[in-house]
């Protein structure tokens, strides 16, 4: 039998200071607060932990670096009993961002794991958790923002960091996030003016359908051949309002990585260092299925008061089974977020059961199966109408030559 109680060892989250040097040199800082929720086992059932990084954290200088020489930056904080929490960034030269969010935490500890079956060491691992920024400006986000790891919860609040530092101070100029846009930007006050109504975008056309595909260990394990086009709503600079804009991704322009396992397949699409597109397609190993189970959309447009961050990881979209494809020819919208959507064109897809570097036997999308059915009903109406035309003229001819016959 489950149980669910609740530990805790301090009370409101507290804000800390970390800092990663090389030398004298500063490569990352963070002034933050961060609350943990970590659910484990008792002997009685489960029970949740929850925790605030206390003041006293410190940096771990022996997991922490500034990159270099093929590996990434880390700031990792290390607090109590052993536990610790880290940052890992990577950057594709006009933004940076968290790639890797970690939590490392000891059930020995019983101030936090009371009652805890295990005395183990558990490290948690989660990949792009959606913090961006502009190289050379300064992450903020006060507002709170939750993140999972693994069976756990990392919530940040007041956030203030900036990785590969060209000084030791914070920058001035800041990346605000979406968050933080939406709830301290003020209605602009009340202009008694003639207003047009705001023009919709003109759709750019239809877009040129890419060749994508992720391979590990030297073999293709997703292929994927599509039309993209991004439909983002975004505040403006040269506007001060927020815009829709709908814009193509040009398969030349576009690099394709990604990894494959099991049970998912993670396919990441980079336009021009300003355009990250990741899907994210999970397996359900039990009916033998898979669909898109996430979506990511981070953008850095010329145009953007700040890196545009949109992702969804509870899709139910391009469903098909294992071993098969998914082929949909006909114009798809993908919702991810109200500020974002994906329209696909000419859509073939198969994240697992690649064989010999070629798509599998296509599962069809109901679009274009209904759109096979038309020609069929119309073809099947017009026989009909032929048909009942056909009859009409026997029946009229046979009356009309009965009425000559000889008396």
């Amino acid at each position: 039998m489950s149980s669910s109680s609740s530990s805790s060892s301090s009370g409101c989250a507290q804000a800390v200071t970390l800092v990663v040097r090389d030398g004298n040199s500063t490569c990352i800082k963070a002034e933050l607060s961060a609350s943990l929720s970590i659910t484990y086992n008792t002997s009685n059932g489960t029970s949740t932990a929850r925790v605030s990084l206390p003041d006293s954290t410190t940096v771990d200088t022996s997991s922490s670096s500034c990159g270099g020489d093929g590996s990434s930056p880390w700031l990792v904080g290390v607090f109590g009993a052993g536990h610790t929490l880290g940052l890992g960034f990577s950057t594709n030269g006009s933004l940076y961002s968290v790639a890797n969010l970690t939590l490392q935490y000891n059930l020995s500890d019983s101030s936090i794991f009371p009652d805890a079956n295990s005395s183990d060491v558990v490290t948690l691992v989660s990949s792009s958790v959606g913090i961006w920024a502009r190289v050379n400006t300064t992450y903020r986000c006060v507002s709170p923002a939750s993140f999972a790891v693994g069976g756990a919860t990392v919530t940040f609040s007041d956030m203030k960091m900036e990785a590969y530092m060209p000084g030791d101070d914070l920058s001035p100029n800041e990346s605000v996030c979406i968050a933080d846009q939406t709830s301290t930007t003020a209605p602009p006050p009340p202009v008694i003016t003639t207003t047009s109504p705001t023009p919709v975008p003109t759709p750019p056309g239809t877009p040129e359908r890419g060749n994508y595909n992720v391979t590990n260990n030297g073999t293709e394990c997703l292929l994927a051949q599509m039309g993209l086009q991004l439909n983002v709503s975004y505040l403006s600079v040269s506007q001060n309002k927020v815009v829709q804009e709908i814009v193509n991704m040009h398969p030349n322009l576009t690099s394709a990585s990604g990894s494959c396992t099991a049970s998912s397949a993670t396919l990441v699409l980079t336009q021009e260092q300003t355009t990250n597109l990741t899907f994210v397609f999970t397996l359900n190993s039990t009916s033998n299925k898979y669909h898109l189970s996430s979506l990511t959309l981070a953008a850095a447009w010329p145009d953007m008061t700040a890196p545009f961050l949109a992702s969804n990881s509870s899709l139910e979209y391009l469903q098909s089974s294992v071993g098969r494809s998914y082929m949909c020819n006909a114009e798809q919208t993908l919702v991810v977020v109200p500020t974002f959507s994906l329209n696909t064109f000419r859509l073939q897809m198969q994240p697992f059961g690649v064989t010999s570097h070629q798509f599998a036997t296509a599962e069809e999308c109901q679009m274009d199966q209904d759109q096979m059915l038309i020609p069929i009903i119309v073809g099947a109406a017009l026989a009909g109408l032929v048909l009942i035309v056909l009859i009409a003229y026997l029946i009229g001819r046979k009356r009309s030559h009965a009425g000559y016959q000889t008396i």
